[in-house]
């Protein structure tokens, strides 16, 4: 078997090479040897969160993981024959992201032998990660262009710092290979909705402050949105988030979101959400600056040519196109926030 060699200290330096070339590396039946594990970062190496992730990629496909654990800067993932469906369970135990460990197991259970269903316990809303309704609202819905059969429910909010947020997920495997998605000019748009999500935060009415900061906002920019207010009680410690989605004519899907924290009014979180999204509907995208950067990887393993645009360059569109370009070997392109991605075709093995 061979083996691929990853300096992880390249490009972003973040977890999304850790995640998504072990995932990567598995499909194409490689070895996996990862170094300068988030060399960039205040904390380098691995935390929980990647530690679970690099675990379940491993549990999925019955290979084995050879690393020191958290801190370590190392790690060598040892794929099995295949990756097999089933029930599984994964518990982060910090509010490290819940979402990113989907994210790093979706490419995975895509080419899996059955079914998957995982029930995942860490944070689902947090800076510096995709929420929930992130996953749930806006790139569930584009995979499914591709022929994805995904599922990701919420149970239970996890927040910074106790976490405990629970997601079921659940994907069937692909009945053929990805259809590859071009999504060129956004078109009309329909509608703009969103929820508005606080826990153990009723009494300051942080939901509704949420929602009509945001709503005030936009309408200054000639924009309306519809927000549910969510009041939960379920959650280990007080939190909250607010999550917008704008829809138009021709199937684009822009979402953004942002979560609470200690010192952050509500009504901020409210009038920047709305901001970020009129910037991003401005910008004459099909995608918006979250999403651009996870589709990448889905767009690689599509046999055939995808064209999105999106409203701006980020390190991590600047990661993931080199990592899909070194692992894959797909061509893309980038020409005035055009993504163009010619994808490849997964050995027989592993599909």
């Amino acid at each position: 078997m061979s083996r691929l060699f990853i300096d992880a200290g390249e490009q972003s330096g973040s977890g999304t090479i850790i995640r998504y070339s072990s995932a990567l590396g598995v499909l194409l039946g490689q070895e996996v040897e990862l170094k300068n594990i988030r060399a960039k970062r205040k904390k380098p190496g691995l935390r929980a969160q990647h530690l679970t992730a690099l675990q379940a990629v491993a549990e999925l496909c019955g290979g084995s993981l050879q690393t020191g654990g958290v801190g370590d800067k190392k790690a060598i993932l040892i794929p099995g024959k295949k990756i097999s469906g089933g029930k599984y369970n994964w518990e982060i135990g910090t509010a490290g992201s819940a979402n990113m460990l989907v994210l790093n197991i979706l490419p995975l259970a895509l080419f899996a032998d059955s079914p998957v269903e995982a029930r995942i316990v860490g944070g689902t809303f947090q800076d510096f990660a995709p929420s929930a309704y992130h996953l749930i609202r806006v790139l569930f819905p584009l995979l499914h262009k591709m022929g994805a059969r995904l599922k990701l429910e919420l149970k239970k909010p996890g927040y910074v710092p106790i976490g405990g947020g629970e997601l079921v997920f659940s994907c069937k495997p692909l009945s053929r290979e990805p259809k590859p998605f071009q999504l060129i000019s956004p078109g009309v748009l329909e509608k703009i909705t969103g929820i508005a999500l606080s826990s153990h935060l009723q009494s300051p009415k942080v939901s509704s402050r949420m929602a009509h900061s945001c709503s005030k906002e936009m309408e200054q920019w000639g924009y309306e949105v519809d927000i549910e207010e969510i009041y939960d009680q379920t959650a280990k410690q007080p939190g909250a988030v607010l999550a917008v989605r704008a829809e138009t004519q021709n199937g684009a899907l822009l979402g953004i979101d942002m979560a609470g924290k200690p010192g952050r009014r509500a009504e901020d979180i409210g009038r920047s959400v709305a901001r970020m999204m009129v910037e991003d509907l401005r910008s004459g995208a099909t995608v918006d600056r979250f999403t651009a950067d996870q589709l990448i990887i889905f767009a690689g393993l599509a046999g055939g040519e995808s064209t999105f645009r999106i409203p701006g360059i980020t390190e991590h569109v600047s990661t993931n196109l080199w990592l899909i370009e070194q692992i894959l070997g797909a061509e893309t392109r980038l020409d005035d926030n055009l993504v163009t991605i010619k994808g490849v075709k997964l050995p027989a093995s592993r599909r």
